[in-house]
Parts: C-alpha cells; sequence; structure tokens
C-alpha cells in the first residue's frame, strides 16, 4: 500500500520520514524516490527506527538497495547543503550558487531566486 511521507533527511545510507500513518512493519520496503532531480528512483529499505510523537511518526528508513549513481547524487546533494550552511555560517555574500544540487529542494531564506532549476 501506498503511503505519503514527508522527506526531513536524506542520504546515501538512508532518509528520515514523517508519516501521518503508522508505518509499515515489514523488514524490506519498495519505496520509489519522488524528489527534485530525481526521475520515480526505486529503492528498497528497511525501518531502522520509529518514533511515535502524537499523531506523526518519525521514520528512519537503511538503504539496503540503490544504485552507485543515485547513492552518488544523494552524497553531491547533501555536500552542497552543507557547503551551503558553511557559507551561511562565515556571513558570505555569495551563498546560493548557481551548481548547487540541493537548490530545488532547498527552502532556505538565503536561497536565490534570480537563477531558474534548469540553469
Amino acid at each position: 500500500a501506498s503511503q505519503p511521507a514527508i522527506l526531513t533527511n536524506l542520504s546515501a545510507g538512508g532518509m528520515s520520514l514523517v508519516m501521518f500513518m503508522a508505518p509499515p512493519r515489514a523488514k524490506k520496503l519498495d519505496m520509489v524516490l519522488a524528489i527534485p532531480g530525481f526521475s520515480q528512483v526505486a529503492v528498497e529499505g528497511s525501518v531502522v527506527r520509529i518514533v511515535e510523537k502524537g499523531q506523526t511518526y518519525n521514520v528512519g528508513i537503511a538503504f539496503t538497495k540503490i544504485s552507485k549513481k543515485h547513492q552518488q547524487q544523494i552524497s553531491d546533494m547533501a555536500r552542497d547543503h552543507e557547503d551551503c550552511d558553511t557559507r551561511i555560517s562565515l556571513n558570505l555574500p555569495e551563498v546560493c550558487v548557481k551548481t548547487c544540487g540541493f537548490h530545488e529542494l532547498c527552502a532556505k531564506a538565503q536561497k536565490s531566486p534570480f537563477w531558474s532549476k534548469k540553469s
């Protein structure tokens, strides 16, 4: 069964999600990553953590099957996100850069609106 979720963290090794229904207790999860920059990427994972908080569930999932190409793409996005945080912490004038692979997922106030997603 399909369940909507909000992605709260993503790395080459897995992800954290917020879900509004109890997550599946299966040992293996077949998922499709439908995030900007990815074209419906099929991955497999397993639930490694569930923290219930009120009406929501914070769910940690470790990837058990993902292509090397997509692992590298996620690592590159995470590195770009960390680089941005470093530029922000150093109060650099140019925080948002055109080569950022995380731009489409970015919600930071410093995000530059002057360049398109396709640049």
